[in-house]
């Protein structure tokens, strides 16, 4: 026994540290390492087929939905936990009006999946226990693509439209919104009828008869972090009419904060849980008003 696990036995026997301390040792596992049977991904396959290949076709390619095989789906999910994945089918899938598939259904299509990219299959059956999901990673994968800076050359270069203000009151502001609206509205709740004809921009209104209220959300946590990219446009002016300091690194270091803001946002919007999101709107808050404090005024994107 090594001196270090001998100095955590000590420990717990006088009460100085408690289990977490060994679970959170616990190595990662790969999710090549037999983590589901062969009979499992079988009834995945079935459940696969009546649930998931409309929207991803029957050989798992994609089709309306993202391919669930393949290099595209290896660098989506390159490195990440596969609780990531799992919480995205048994949140958030099918997309449609039916019901959500069961932890069992989706523990199974989850051994589909993996038994379609060709990883192991084991004597134990995929559970869906969110600590062992955690510690099950994706290898690392590298995609292999033209360079980046390749492919931007070959790309037109497009001016800015628009001054800081209208991108931030265009897109921003309202996507923001419809995130802090969170806080007082479920966006899993049916809509009452009195109010598909009110008018605002919160999820109840926008997109209302088209898409549902977590999509919404969804759709609003996204804009937020593309759009951070908008505010690093050289040329693009502000309210004054001076140059957006795209290089100041304040304006930098707030831009990635507000992507970041963004990215968290459409994490927590994929739990499908009320005070998940309305919790990731403290950052969504805190990245807004570090901004604010600096570039906003009288005379706008100038520090004091």
């Amino acid at each position: 026994m090594s001196l270090r696990r001998r100095l955590i036995n000590v420990m717990l026997l006088c009460g100085l540290v408690g289990p977490a301390l060994l679970s959170s040792q616990t190595p990662a596992r790969s999710v090549n390492d037999g983590v589901f049977t062969e009979q499992q991904a079988s009834r995945g396959l079935a459940t696969y087929k009546s649930r998931c290949a409309s929207c991803h076709a029957d050989n798992l390619a994609g089709r309306s939905g993202p391919p669930l095989t393949g290099d595209d789906f290896a660098a989506t999910w390159s490195s990440q936990p596969l609780l990531e994945l799992a919480n995205k089918i048994r949140r958030t899938m099918p997309k449609d009006d039916t019901a959500r598939l069961t932890s069992q259904e989706a523990a199974d299509v989850l051994a589909y999946i993996l038994q379609a990219g060709k990883f192991r299959s084991g004597r134990a059956e995929l559970t869906m226990d969110d600590a062992a999901l955690q510690q099950l990673v994706f290898p690392a994968h590298t995609v292999t693509a033209a360079k980046t800076s390749d492919v931007a050359s070959q790309l037109p270069s497009l001016s800015a439209s628009g001054s800081v203000a209208q991108v931030m009151r265009g897109i921003l502001f309202p996507s923001s919104n419809i995130i802090f609206t969170t806080q007082s509205i479920d966006p899993g709740a049916p809509k009452k009828p009195a109010e598909s004809g009110t008018a605002g921009t919160d999820w109840l209104i926008w997109g209302g008869n088209v898409y549902k209220g977590w999509d919404v959300v969804d759709y609003a946590a996204i804009s937020l972090s593309e759009s951070a990219k908008l505010m690093l446009v050289p040329g693009r002016r502000c309210e004054n009419g001076r140059v957006v300091p795209v290089s100041d690194p304040d304006w930098i270091k707030f831009t990635l904060e507000l992507d970041e803001a963004g990215k968290a946002a459409y994490k927590a919007s994929q739990t499908r849980d009320q005070a998940t999101i309305a919790e990731s709107t403290n950052q969504l808050n805190e990245s807004c008003m570090h901004c604010h404090r600096v570039f906003r005024g009288r005379t706008h994107c100038v520090k004091p």
